[in-house]
C-alpha cells in the first residue's frame, strides 16, 4: 500500500507544481482546444469567449492551457494573457500572450505570432526543393494579364527609373572652388 502512495503523492505534487507556474489569459473568442497543437487534431473541447484559462505552455503559435477539467492546445491569438476579463483586449495585449515569460525586446517574440521560434530560426536552411514547389505556384504573363481583365484593372504606364551614375571620385568638396 506504501509504494502506491509514494507514486500518488508525487502525482499530486507535480499537478500542483505545474498549477502554480500556469499563468491566467482570457479566451477572446469563441474556440476549440485540440488535443495536439494543430488544428487538424481531435478537438477536445469548446471554450466560450470570456472563459478563464490558465495558460501551462507555449508551443508555435499554440498555447497549451486548462479551462476547468479541460485541457488543451489553443491558438495562441484567442487567448489574452493576464488576469482582468476581456477589458481592453488589443493588439498589446496579443503581444503579451507570445511574450509571456521571455524577453520583449528579442525579435523571436515577435516571430513566435508566426509560429516560428529562436531554435526554428537557427535551424533553418536553403531548401531548394521547397523553392521549386513554390515556383510550380507562380501565374504566366497571360494568367496574369487575364485575371487583371477579369477584375477590370487597366494598365498604367509608368516612367523608368534614371539609370545610376557613378559616384563622383572628388576626395574633398572644397576641390571645386
Amino acid at each position: 500500500m506504501k509504494t502506491f502512495l509514494i507514486p500518488a503523492s508525487m502525482l499530486v505534487f507535480c499537478v500542483a507544481a505545474a498549477s502554480a507556474l500556469a499563468a491566467p489569459g482570457t479566451v477572446l473568442r469563441n474556440d476549440k482546444l485540440y488535443s495536439q497543437p494543430s488544428a487538424s487534431s481531435k478537438v477536445a473541447a469548446n471554450v466560450p469567449k470570456g472563459a478563464s484559462v490558465d495558460i501551462v505552455a507555449k508551443q508555435g503559435g499554440w498555447l497549451r492551457v486548462t479551462s476547468g477539467t479541460s485541457a488543451g492546445w489553443i491558438r495562441l491569438l484567442s487567448v489574452r494573457a493576464g488576469a482582468g476579463g476581456l477589458g481592453g483586449a488589443g493588439l498589446g495585449d496579443v503581444v503579451g500572450a507570445a511574450t509571456t515569460r521571455s524577453d520583449p525586446s528579442r525579435v523571436v517574440a515577435v516571430a513566435g505570432l508566426r509560429g516560428l521560434n529562436d531554435e526554428d530560426l537557427k535551424q533553418a536552411r536553403f531548401n531548394g526543393a521547397e523553392l521549386a514547389k513554390l515556383n510550380a505556384w507562380q501565374a504566366t504573363p497571360a494568367q496574369a494579364r487575364s485575371f487583371a481583365a477579369q477584375a477590370g484593372l487597366k494598365t498604367a504606364d509608368v516612367a523608368a527609373l534614371p539609370a545610376p551614375q557613378p559616384a563622383q571620385t572628388s576626395s574633398s568638396p572644397w576641390e571645386d572652388n
